[in-house]
């Protein structure tokens, strides 16, 4: 099953960013530099709160 994107919202400024669930890298916040998401070899382990699911279609 092919992943899908999340929009999370940052826990220290509640900026929103997209993301891949399944990300292998290390995901920062782009305004504050908060990690968002770490790479588990799976889904990532996700910090913040899932605002929203983008599936593909």
């Amino acid at each position: 099953m092919p992943g899908s994107f999340v929009t999370v919202a940052c826990p220290d400024c509640e900026n929103e960013q997209t993301l891949f669930e399944k990300a292998a890298t290390d995901v920062a916040c782009a305004v504050c530099g908060h990690t968002l998401a770490r790479p588990t070899g799976g889904k990532a382990d996700i910090e913040g709160e899932v605002t929203d699911v983008v599936e593909a279609r």
